[in-house]
């Protein structure tokens, strides 16, 4: 999964409503509109997608638009109202966000939205994008049902101050050695814990999740048939990151929840698993307090990966396609999406803003003056392809393989948690 929540609480309630809730007349989910008066358009995204700035200005420079935005903090609970909002036939945005885990879902349901390629405008073709990025997001059919957002290239990410109490390295380029391999991450946690009696990772479902994607072949094969029980990769990680969880690496808190987001405050972990998207996450719940002690580096267990990324989708029901798909298109352009990224993180996936100077110059002085722009520029060009992600695969990670995890941190035998897994995953794909 790609970003999660960090500004939840109220978000998820009042937005999550919204989406249900938006008006409609007839029962069609389209609102009714004076004559005369502006389009209304409506934006549905989940977390933190760095549009505010920007759909003030494109209102600003599109006089005849109105843009409302609807924003929530989880994303389990936004893909499962906009799937359920979906099949009911109204209720929807004119332009929603697909998280790519969830994106094999409305790919499955192609009809229900519009082809990009014909309602968009026509300078927007697909070699605005990394070409698998583009791919993904075409169906069976041909059709094209998002314009791409962001991707989620790897790095780590550590607590400056609680190495440097423990005697390890601080410096990024120090504490690479550290981060090689999964065996010698896994090995600096338990020389970490013996030196603190603290935990070295927030959960085992994140370090799960990262090493998860990193696979050739994750939940699904490309025909759709779930592989969990005959994929012995899948095993190896669970088996590895269920041993160091037993071993006391890991603080055994629930990703966003309100335990995990104080834990970023608090120093309850050394170490996280930093796709791009999650520098933002950390700056809003460690604080400001915390700005200078964590630090990222531009290295990851196993050479990097993708974890994430978002497209921005037109459902049929929208009253205003066509104005829908410009602003979609607007917003995934290169230079939007740059900007995206110096307020969030969410690390662009438009070939020219790869090589952009703007880009590869930001500099985040949070995580101690970090290059990020060209730190992850240089992670992204690790990534070859994504993990291909079959029907259910979103929801697979999210409720059955993280609270399988969640139940092996609370003292369940790693079998046993193994075959929560399988069984879950097994009902979600029948």
């Amino acid at each position: 999964m790609r970003r999660q929540p960090w500004r939840v609480r109220a978000l998820a309630i009042t937005t999550a409503t919204a989406l249900i809730a938006t008006p409609s007349a007839c029962g069609t989910g389209v609102a009714a509109r004076e004559p005369g008066a502006p389009i209304e358009l409506s934006i549905a995204t989940f977390t933190e997608f760095g549009y505010e700035d920007l759909l003030i200005e494109y209102q600003e420079n599109h006089p005849g638009i109105k843009v409302r935005h609807q924003r929530t903090g989880q994303g389990g609970t936004y893909h499962q109202q906009l799937f359920t909002r979906l099949g009911a036939g109204s209720g929807l945005t004119d332009v929603v966000a697909v998280e790519e885990g969830h994106l094999s879902d409305a790919l499955a349901a192609s009809r229900l939205f519009h082809d990009l390629a014909v309602i968009g405008p026509r300078e927007v073709t697909g070699n605005r994008w990394l070409d698998w990025k583009y791919a993904a997001a075409k169906a069976k059919d041909g059709s094209l049902i998002g314009y791409g957002t962001d991707i989620g290239p790897l790095a780590m990410c550590y607590r400056v101050d609680l190495f440097a109490a423990a005697g390890l390295p601080t410096d990024p380029e120090l504490v690479k050695p550290l981060f090689t391999s999964w065996d010698t991450y896994f090995a600096a946690g338990d020389d970490y814990v013996a030196r603190t009696g603290q935990p070295w990772f927030d959960s085992a479902g994140q370090i799960f999740n990262a090493m998860h994607n990193q696979l050739a072949t994750g939940y699904f094969d490309t025909d759709d048939t779930l592989v969990v029980a005959s994929n012995p990769a899948i095993k190896q990680n669970w088996d590895a990151v269920t041993a160091a969880a037993r071993r006391g690496q890991s603080a055994g808190l629930t990703a966003f929840s309100a335990e995990w987001e104080a834990g970023f405050r608090a120093g309850a972990f050394a170490t996280k698993t930093c796709p791009s998207w999650m520098l933002g996450v950390i700056k809003a719940q460690a604080g400001p307090a915390n700005a200078g002690r964590w630090a990222v580096t531009d290295a990851f267990p196993g050479g990097g990966g993708n974890w994430g990324g978002s497209y921005l989708a037109v459902p049929k029901q929208s009253a205003h396609p066509k104005e829908a798909a410009a602003l979609a298109a607007w917003l995934t352009a290169p230079e939007q999406q740059i900007r995206a990224f110096a307020r969030t993180g969410n690390f662009p996936s438009q070939v020219e803003a790869l090589t952009s100077p703007r880009l590869l110059g930001t500099v985040d002085e949070y995580f101690g003056g970090a290059h990020t722009g060209a730190l992850f520029a240089a992670q992204a060009r690790k990534v070859s392809a994504p993990q291909y992600k079959g029907p259910g695969d979103g929801r697979i990670q999210e409720a059955v393989a993280t609270p399988a995890l969640r139940a092996v941190e609370q003292g369940t035998a790693p079998e046993v948690g193994w075959r929560q897994l399988v069984e879950g995953a097994e009902k979600i794909a029948r």
